[in-house]
């Protein structure tokens, strides 16, 4: 069986996700999309006994106020979270990982951007490539690369730890 990461980066209405394999550590394999929260629910109770790890982009505020749409995205989560242990019956494998240390994770600096935590991506996996030549990295587009960067994060974390 392989060892899945289904990595999530939550939005309020649509979320990204990566579908990460780690057997294959030379070069990993994923499938990517941005998905709508609704559909997503329904893919994690379907497939969810498939999946070793979810791993998801944590929320948090750093002392700053946050609006409603924050609210939401946590709420999204959540419910992420919970259908992912009804489908697996365990609460263990579970990743919750804060933006800031996917930052210093890949670029060593919790300065880093979005277009940083792009480029540390291509870097590590290769570029993208064109239509007719696609590189590792083709495909992946907008919330897609967050959560790329929560499913590498994670990987990087389960090996730290043995795992």
């Amino acid at each position: 069986m392989s060892e899945l990461i289904l990595a999530i980066d939550p939005g309020t209405e649509k979320s990204g996700v990566i579908m990460f394999d780690r057997e294959n550590n030379a070069e990993p394999i994923w499938h990517q999309s941005v998905m709508d929260n609704a559909d997503l629910i329904d893919y994690i109770l379907t497939y969810g006994d498939r999946i070793e790890h979810l791993a998801i982009e944590q929320i948090r505020s750093y002392g700053m106020a946050i609006g409603a749409t924050t609210l939401d995205t946590v709420e999204w989560s959540g419910r992420f979270i919970q259908c992912f242990i009804y489908a697996t019956h365990n609460d263990d494998n579970i990743l919750r990982i804060p933006r800031l240390e996917i930052k210093v994770h890949l670029c060593g600096s919790a300065r880093a951007k979005d277009q940083n935590i792009r480029q540390a991506l291509i870097d590590r996996l290769g570029p993208p490539g064109t239509k007719k030549n696609p590189g590792p990295t083709y495909g992946v587009t907008s919330h897609m690369w967050s959560a790329l960067a929560v499913a590498v994060t994670a990987h990087d974390k389960l090996k730290e730890q043995g795992e």
